[in-house]
């Protein structure tokens, strides 16, 4: 019996000394060419919108119209770090989409947050639309989009202030998600 004993130590030892090779495994989303973030009003607003993001050989085609705004007004609009509306203000999206740990700039600039999509320009009736192609926005892979909010601001963003261009209370919140191809 002692003898059984130890043998079973004894390999028990011999075993807990082997080591496992871990492989980290990161989840990069799901793969995709067609996001949609549908704006919905925060607390006391009243704007409504569709932020579209497609995937492109150049980075991605963000087009979007959001009604309900001031007219002829510039706001700022950004990509938050979290894909939850929930809060009446919407301060549960947290802070710009910063997974680069860079400051906060325009849209064009190399050094960004690459949720800094920089101001929606406005029409006389409070409509803004834009279209434009974002190089280092994408829609798959390590730092993609998917799942994350999108944030209109009450005031312009000024593109230099730090940590996000003093475009003020937000006015309206989406959450981009995998869109439907064919609609």
């Amino acid at each position: 019996m002692r003898i059984l004993t130890t043998t079973i130590l004894a390999a028990f030892l011999l075993m807990s000394c082997v080591q496992e090779e871990v492989v980290e495994e990161i989840y990069e989303g799901p793969e995709t060419d067609f996001a949609v973030a549908i704006i919905h009003p925060t607390e006391g607003n009243d704007i409504s919108g569709v932020v579209t993001f497609t995937q492109t050989d150049e980075g991605v085609r963000a087009e979007a119209t959001v009604s309900g705004l001031p007219a002829e007004s510039l706001h700022g609009f950004h990509i938050h770090e979290y894909g939850d509306c929930r809060a009446p203000d919407a301060l549960s999206a947290g802070g710009h989409f910063n997974p680069t740990d860079m400051p906060h700039g325009g849209p064009t600039d190399t050094e960004r947050h690459l949720g800094d999509l920089g101001n929606l320009p406005t029409d006389e009736d409070g409509v803004a639309s834009i279209d434009f192609v974002d190089e280092q926005l994408s829609l798959r892979g390590e730092h993609s989009i998917i799942g994350y909010g999108v944030i209109v601001h009450e005031q312009r963003d000024d593109l230099v202030s730090q940590p996000v261009g003093d475009a003020g209370p937000r006015m309206g919140c989406g959450v981009i998600g995998v869109a439907n191809p064919e609609f």
